[in-house]
């Protein structure tokens, strides 16, 4: 039943149980993105290891998160079982073979995969804001921070060089208001609290470098299948919030990065994103509007995004739309919340006049589900009730031990697994603020006369005169001795200013979701 550029999803059957045909997935219209729905146990994961071993089988590079530990058995090869060997009798899958398929393993806290690490700078200050739940006039503050240190050359890479950039703001907010608008001391406090909530729940863990780099989730393996990547999301998921950011600045990397190539015969990385409901829930509207900006065009880019949740009223209409390959496992019809879904999945089906989708829907059976995926020029097939294939892979998670054994030979072994602390903002501003503590230890015996102030011109901070450090700016108090003593950030500043002055007022180049491109 295995035809050549094509995903054999399992067959199709006739209102009298007998088998109708083989329902596919064409490889050439899998970059149009996709919807796997279902209740709790109906199998969504199994159907997402099928489709994921059926894309790295045609040399397509997977990447899916792990919700529950199930998916790691992908990267074993599958066991004889009385419920997989019947599902293939009863399907008339003749070619069914257990397989293993390559595999590299990641986790956020470097515990049951490769640490995956982006930079502050690279995650942009929306989706910054969204990880805390920022009120606008502290997306506004955010906003800001990176507006300056883009200005200032500042490198933030992780929470500290963040903290060090918040501390600096709120001690000169009245000056950098004039500049940038209102920054309010309040709200920088409260983004700082915010920080240490995400501390405590470990994102300092995903800030820092080695930054992931986008072609190491798009391998190809020496047998030609393409490299599965999979997410350890079970300690992630604690922090929902955490989860949903991560993927989403991936697929915005993916965006970024990736050149258009338009409708290639098969995608150049498949994209699978569980829980997908956590994505939009109290998403602000620009966020939502940018993630169904980038779900629309990432599709020129040869990757294809397939959401996989719960409820289809978890996913706005307008990212709906643009979902052409559906599977829609049972779903339950008990509250009126759930009769509408059930409507709304029936309804966005091309009708089988052979039997009622809402109907239908509330009877599918364990690893049964309703499948429309897209054929000829692109067109949606009619709803098939489709008994799914089993997986060769194992089904079921692999052990530590054998997890190990994976990681242990893995292309990126030893490349994300110890930190890199480079200078950046934080390191900068320490340096400099001890240089300028000694150096106000000096000036402290000095009883000169003032010498003549030079006025200044161009772009400036608190902290960033452009003139030599023992000069008062204009508008300056001076004491009887006619010094001012600045303090001791506004030195450091002012130091790091000139150690970068060939970088002050260069415009950084910030992608669709706010993320600083490479």
């Amino acid at each position: 039943m295995l035809e050549d550029d094509k995903i054999f999803i399992g067959a199709s059957r006739n209102p009298d149980d007998s088998i109708n045909k083989g329902e596919y997935l064409d490889l050439k219209f899998g970059n149009r993105h996709g919807l796997v729905t279902g209740a709790t146990g109906t199998g969504k994961t199994v159907t997402l290891q099928v489709l994921a071993e059926g894309f790295a089988r045609a040399g397509v590079p997977v990447f899916a998160a792990d919700i529950k530990g199930d998916l790691s058995g992908i990267a074993a090869r599958g066991e004889p079982k009385d419920f997989l060997t019947k599902r293939a009798e009863q399907i008339g899958f003749t070619d069914y073979e257990f397989d293993q398929f390559p595999v590299i393993f990641w986790d956020l806290f470097g515990e049951k995969g490769h640490r995956v690490r982006t930079t502050v700078a690279e995650m942009g200050p929306l989706l910054l804001a969204r990880l805390m739940d920022a009120s606008e006039p502290q997306e506004g503050v955010i906003n800001i921070a990176f507006k300056i240190a883009d200005k200032a050359g500042l490198p933030l890479l992780d929470l500290k060089d963040f903290t060090a950039l918040l501390n600096y703001m709120g001690e000169n907010a009245s000056e950098l208001s004039s500049q940038f608008g209102l920054i309010s001391k309040a709200s920088v406090g409260s983004i700082q609290r915010a920080l240490l909530v995400l501390e405590q729940q470990g994102a300092e863990h995903f800030f820092g470098e080695p930054a992931l780099k986008i072609s190491d989730i798009m391998r190809t393996s020496n047998n030609g299948y393409g490299q599965i990547s999979v997410l350890a999301a079970d300690k992630l998921m604690m922090n929902p919030r955490l989860y949903a950011t991560f993927l989403l600045w991936l697929l915005s990397e993916l965006f970024e990065e990736l050149p258009e190539v338009g409708d290639p015969d098969k995608p150049k990385l498949v994209f699978f994103f569980d829980e997908a409901h956590l994505l939009f829930n109290d998403a602000p509207k620009v966020l939502t509007e940018r993630v169904e900006q980038v779900v629309r065009l990432i599709r020129s880019k040869g990757v294809g995004v397939y959401f996989v949740t719960q409820n289809p009223l978890d996913v706005p209409e307008t990212v709906l739309a643009q979902l052409g390959n559906r599977l829609q496992h049972a779903l339950r019809a008990y509250s009126p919340r759930e009769q509408k879904a059930v409507k709304t999945a029936a309804d966005t089906f091309r009708p089988n006049p052979a039997f009622d989708c809402a109907t239908v829907i509330t009877n599918l059976g364990t690893g049964e589900a309703l499948v429309s995926t897209l054929e000829a020029k692109g067109a949606p097939s009619i709803v098939e009730r489709t008994l799914i294939r089993p997986p060769s892979g194992r089904v079921g998670p692999v052990s530590d031990a054998e997890r190990q054994q994976i990681m242990d030979r893995s292309p990126v072994l030893g490349v994300y697994d110890e930190d890199v602390d480079r200078e950046s903002a934080f390191e900068m501003l320490a340096a400099r603020a001890r240089k300028a503590a000694d150096s106000e230890a000096a000036k402290r015996a000095q009883e000169e006369a003032p010498q003549e102030g030079n006025t200044t011109s161009g772009w400036t901070l608190p902290g960033f005169g452009g003139g030599d450090d023992d000069q008062p700016t204009r508008g300056q108090s001076r004491g009887r001795s006619g010094y001012q003593r600045e303090t001791v950030v506004e030195a450091a500043m002012k130091s790091v200013a000139r150690t970068v002055a060939t970088q002050v007022g260069r415009a950084l180049v910030r992608g669709i979701l706010g993320s600083l491109k490479r």
